[in-house]
C-alpha cells in the first residue's frame, strides 16, 4: 500500500494494488541489513566521499569514478531536454518541445460493435469491447519491423469503484463510506480487468488506433486460459469447474509485464490475494500456503456472486492465480497460457533478454515487503528465424531466487525439487509443489528479503540489470546506522546487478546501489542523487522502468504525493554512466492522484508510451481539492475535463515536436 493513500476513506485495497504488510516470517537477511553490513565495512570514505555517511549506501567506487570523470571534464548527461518543474495539479505536463497526446482512455472502443463510453450506462458486455481500467504495463510489438505501425499491448491491473460508478459513495455527518457493489457493477469490474491488444499506427506524426484492426483483442477476468508447465494438472489446481487442473477462467491484477523476443505478450499476475474471501475448511492442507501469500484479503466483492472466489466453496482456486501469462498477440483466437515454470508469487513483471548461449532470461520481482528477486532461464534457445519453435520455451527452464552478499557478490539459487532443502521432508513432493509455493522455497534457500521488488530491467547495451525497490516502511529502527540511516525506507532505492562474465544466464554476479531515493536536501532521508540533480530531478518510490535502444534508463514512480514529496508521480531520466551517474531529470508528470506506469519506447526511440493510472485517486492532501475524491466530487477530471465525464485512466503517446529521437 502506498503511503499517500493511507488517509483515504475508501477501502484501501480497492484504491491501489496492495503490496501487503509483509508475509515473510523467515529469518533470511533483509536487503537493508546487507547494505548496512556491506558499506559500514568500507574504510575509505575520504576526500569527495566524506560529504556525509549517507554516501556509503552507494558504492564508493562508483562515486569516485563519477567524481573523477567530472573533474576530467568527461561527457555529462546522456539526456538532452529541458527539465520540467515538479509539483501537483490536475493536468499532465511534459518537457518543452514535446507533445503528450492521449491515445487510449478507459472505455474507448477496442473491438467492433463497442458502444461509445457512457459512464451512466456501464455494462459488462460493453466493457468487454472497450479499453479496460487502470492501464499499467505497456508494450509494443512492431508489425513488419516498423516503429510506426504495431500492436500496443496493455495490462489492466485493478479497479477503483469509487471513481468508476456514480451513486456508490455517501457522506453522512461528514463521514465518507462506500455502498456494496451490485452484481452488475462487479461484472463491469471483471470485464475491466485483464489486458488490451490493439493495432496502432503513426500518421503525420500522430498515433492513431486502428479501429478495425484484425488483431484487436480484449482479455478479461473471464477469458478461458490454459495452464501449462510443471504444475499443470496437479491436484492442488483442480476445482469443481476444472477437474483437470489445466483450464482456468481469466487473469487478475496484471501489473507490469513484458514482450518476448519472439513477439508474445506477457501478463504478470500480481496481488491476486485481494480477490478471495471466505474461510478454508478446518485443517485444510493449503492453510500455510495461503497465509504466506496473504489469502484471503477479501478486498473485492466478487465472491458475493461467484463461488470460485470463496475459499469455503472452491479452496483450490487461489492456486490458479499468481502466475505469468503468455498471449500470442498475433492470433486473436489463441488461448492464453499460464506458464507455471516461472513460479507463483505476486509478479510485478517479466522483462527478458537473450543470453550469450541463446537461452532466454526473464527477470521477475515479487512485489511485497520482504520478498524476493527471481530470474528464469529457459532450457531451450531462441530461434530468431522460426517463431513457432519458440512458442513453448517458457514451459521448461530453471527458476532462480537471488541472494545478495555483504561483499557485493550475489548468487542465483536454483529452485529445483530435490536439491538442497526442496525435498519431500519439507513439504515438496514434486517440482509442481516448489512452483506453487515459490515463496516458501525461497525462504528455505535463504534468499534475501527485499524492499518491494518491482520492475527488473536487463540492459543489453551496458550489460547491467536494474532492480526497482519501491519502499519498505516496515524496516525496524534497530537496523539504522550511518550507512543505512533511515529507520523506514519510505522512498525506495535502485540496485544495479552485473552478471558474471556479462552473461545474463550466469548463476553469480555483483551488485551496487545505483540510487537511494528521496529528497537529497534533507540529510536524514539519506538520498544519494548526484549533486547535478536539481530540486525537480529527485524522486521517491521507483516502480516501473524502461531501457531505450541507446541503453538509457527511464524510471516511473508510484507513491509521490502532495503530503509525502510535494510532487506527483512521473517519468524521470536517470544517468547510469560516467560523470553524470546518479543524475536524474524530470521529463513527464501525471495529474493529482495518479500513478506513472509503463513506460515503453518504440524501437526508433521516437515515441515514449506511458500509462496514467488511477488519476483523481485522493485529494485530501492537495490544497487544490482538500477533501476525498470520488465520482461526484473528483480532484481532477483528466483527461477529458468534462463535467459529465469521470476521470479516466489512459495511455499517453509522447513525441518530439517536428519528429526525432526523444531526449537527444
Amino acid at each position: 500500500m502506498n503511503e499517500h493513500v493511507t488517509q483515504n476513506p475508501f477501502p484501501t485495497s480497492l484504491l491501489e494494488e496492495a503490496d501487503g504488510e509483509g508475509h515473510n516470517a523467515s529469518d533470511n537477511a533483509t536487503m537493508g541489513e546487507i547494505i548496512s553490513k556491506r558499506f559500514s565495512r568500507r574504510n575509505f570514505l575520504q576526500g569527495s566521499l566524506a560529504v556525509s555517511a549517507i554516501a556509503a549506501t552507494v558504492s564508493p567506487v562508483a562515486l569516485m569514478s563519477a567524481d573523477e570523470a567530472r573533474a576530467a571534464g568527461k561527457a555529462g548527461s546522456a539526456f538532452n531536454f529541458n527539465e520540467i518543474e515538479a509539483g501537483v495539479d490536475a493536468k499532465h505536463h511534459v518537457a518543452e518541445g514535446y507533445n503528450a497526446d492521449v491515445l487510449l482512455r478507459w472505455g474507448d472502443a477496442v473491438l467492433p460493435g463497442a458502444p461509445s463510453f457512457d459512464p451512466l450506462k456501464q455494462s459488462a458486455e460493453a466493457q468487454a469491447k472497450q479499453f479496460g481500467y487502470n492501464n499499467d504495463y505497456v508494450g509494443f510489438i512492431p508489425l513488419k519491423g516498423s516503429s510506426t505501425h504495431g500492436l500496443l499491448v496493455v495490462n489492466h491491473e485493478y479497479t477503483n469503484p469509487h471513481l468508476m460508478f456514480p451513486g456508490l459513495v455517501k457522506i453522512v455527518d461528514g463521514k465518507v463510506s462506500q455502498n456494496k457493489l451490485s452484481k452488475e457493477q462487479v461484472d463491469v469490474e471483471m470485464a475491466a480487468h485483464g489486458g488490451t491488444i490493439v493495432e496502432i499506427r503513426k500518421e503525420s506524426g500522430k498515433w492513431q488506433v486502428v479501429a478495425d484492426g484484425k488483431l484487436n483483442r480484449r482479455i478479461t477476468s473471464n477469458t478461458p486460459m490454459q495452464i501449462t508447465g510443471p504444475a499443470a494438472g496437479h491436484d492442488r489446481l483442480k476445482t469443481a469447474a476444472d477437474p483437470t487442473g489445466t483450464r482456468v477462467f481469466g487473469t487478475l491484477n496484471n501489473c507490469a509485464g513484458g514482450v518476448t523476443p519472439w513477439g508474445t505478450y506477457i501478463m504478470a499476475e500480481e496481488n491476486f490475494h485481494g480477490y478471495f474471501q471466505g474461510k478454508l475448511p478446518e485443517g485444510h492442507a493449503e492453510a500455510a500456503n495461503y497465509k504466506r501469500y496473504g489469502v484471503p484479503e477479501g478486498s473485492y466483492e466478487w465472491g458475493n456472486f461467484y463461488d470460485r472466489f470463496d475459499l469455503s466453496k472452491e479452496p483450490n482456486e487461489p492456486n490458479r492465480f499468481g502466475w505469468i501469462v503468455e498471449v500470442d498477440a498475433m492470433d486473436p483466437t489463441s488461448t492464453p497460457k499460464k506458464r507455471t515454470a516461472l513460479g507463483r508469487f505476486k509478479h510485478e513483471g517479466a522483462e527478458s533478454i537473450v543470453a550469450k548461449s541463446g537461452k532466454v532470461v526473464f527477470y521477475l520481482g515479487d512485489d511485497e515487503r520482504f520478498d524476493y528477486v527471481y530470474k528464469f532461464v529457459t532450457d531451450g534457445t531462441f530461434n530468431p528465424n522460426d517463431r513457432k519453435a519458440n512458442m513453448d520455451l517458457l514451459d521448461k527452464g530453471t527458476l532462480y531466487v537471488a541472494k545478495f552478499g555483504e561483499d557485493g557478490s550475489m548468487q542465483w539459487l536454483p529452485l529445483v525439487h530435490g536439491q538442497g532443502p526442496l525435498t519431500e521432508a519439507n513439504g515438496f513432493k514434486s517440482q509442481a509443489d516448489v512452483l506453487i509455493e515459490t515463496r516458501k522455497a525461497g525462504d528455505l534457500l535463504g534468499a534475501t528479503k527485499m524492499d518491494r521488488p518491482e520492475d527488473i530491467q536487463p540492459n543489453g547495451v551496458n550489460g547491467k540489470v536494474y532492480v526497482m525497490l519501491t519502499n519498505n516502511t516496515k524496516r525496524k529502527a534497530d537496523q539504522v546506522n550511518a550507512a543505512n540511516p533511515r529507520a523506514e525506507n519510505a522512498f525506495g532505492h535502485i540496485i544495479e546487478i552485473t552478471e558474471k562474465d556479462g552473461d545474463f544466464a550466469a548463476t553469480a554476479g555483483k551488485w551496487e546501489v545505483l540510487l537511494k531515493c528521496g529528497d537529497p536536501s534533507v540529510a536524514a532521508v539519506g538520498a544519494t542523487f548526484s549533486t547535478e540533480t536539481t530540486k525537480n530531478g529527485w524522486f521517491g518510490m521507483p516502480d516501473n522502468c524502461a531501457v531505450d535502444s541507446a541503453g538509457r534508463l527511464w524510471v516511473a514512480t508510484d507513491g509521490n504525493s502532495p503530503k509525502g514529496t510535494g510532487r506527483t508521480d512521473g517519468l524521470w531520466a536517470v544517468d547510469t554512466e560516467g560523470s553524470a551517474r546518479a543524475t536524474s531529470k524530470l521529463f513527464f508528470r501525471v495529474p493529482v492522484g495518479a500513478e506513472m506506469c509503463g513506460p515503453l519506447f518504440t524501437p526508433d526511440d521516437e515515441t515514449a508510451f506511458v500509462a496514467v493510472q488511477h488519476p483523481g485517486d485522493g485529494g485530501e492532501d492537495w490544497a487544490g481539492h482538500g477533501r476525498p475524491s470520488y465520482y461526484e466530487d473528483l480532484s481532477t477530471r483528466w483527461p477529458d475535463f468534462k463535467p459529465d465525464m469521470p476521470t479516466r485512466p489512459a495511455v499517453v503517446a509522447i513525441t518530439k515536436i517536428g519528429g526525432g529521437k526523444i531526449a537527444v
